[in-house]
């Protein structure tokens, strides 16, 4: 089942959710939730990316994260260091699309998912 739409569909309620929020600092208590979806789409773009998909619809996604949230420098670089993190992690890992590879993207859509929900849910409007 893909089910990309519904995550697309939730990482924008995140994004306008968030950003209709006054800036908040750092210490936002959504921030540890919104640096781990940014690591999961790093994982997700370098997965899915292995597995078959051509194409930057998870780095798309991120960059409409880093839109939506217009971090300062210091706070986006913690973003692009969680995007990077989440590649990475799977690059040493992965040459190769196979079923591990493909339960990891699983697992990922799910948790990106929850954690696109929880925060929506939790810190917006």
């Amino acid at each position: 089942m893909n089910r990309a739409p519904l995550l697309l569909a939730v990482f924008v309620a995140v994004s306008l959710a968030v950003t209709a929020r006054p800036a908040l600092s750092a210490e936002a208590p959504f921030e540890p939730g919104l640096m781990r979806l940014a690591e999961v789409l790093g994982s997700l773009h370098f997965l899915r990316n292995l597995c078959g998909e051509k194409g930057d619809q998870w780095r798309g996604e991120m960059q409409k994260l880093l839109d939506s949230e217009n971090p300062d420098p210091e706070r986006r670089a913690r973003f692009i260091a969680s995007f990077n993190r989440g590649y990475r992690s799977f690059g040493g890992t992965y040459t190769q699309c196979t079923a591990s590879a493909t339960e990891a993207i699983s697992r990922y859509m799910k948790e990106g998912e929850t954690l696109s929900r929880d925060i929506a849910s939790r810190y917006g409007n």
